[in-house]
């Protein structure tokens, strides 16, 4: 297939340094290039994500109402804002 691409100066620069090998045509060092960089691509979407993911040990203090204690600070930031009946 025949087509016309506008490469950026970093990319033909890489190119034409690839091209200094003895018998490299440009067309053959692009399409290897296009090759690589799709088959790393489509390798990197067939692997599954896998999180890091670190023992970080027993905790420290009982977390059953991690939540609510959590909430306490903010709860009585919101009480102070009002004015106290008499």
């Amino acid at each position: 297939m025949r087509t016309t691409v506008t490469l950026d100066p970093d990319v033909e620069s890489l190119l034409r340094k690839e091209m200094r090998r003895p018998g490299e045509l440009f067309k053959h060092v692009l399409n290897n290039a296009v090759r690589a960089g799709l088959r790393a691509t489509m390798k990197r979407r067939d692997q599954a994500f896998e999180p890091l993911t670190f023992d970080m040990g027993s905790p420290r203090i009982d977390l059953t109402k991690a939540a609510s204690l959590a909430a306490e600070p903010e709860d009585d930031q919101l009480v102070g804002r009002y004015p106290r009946g008499r």
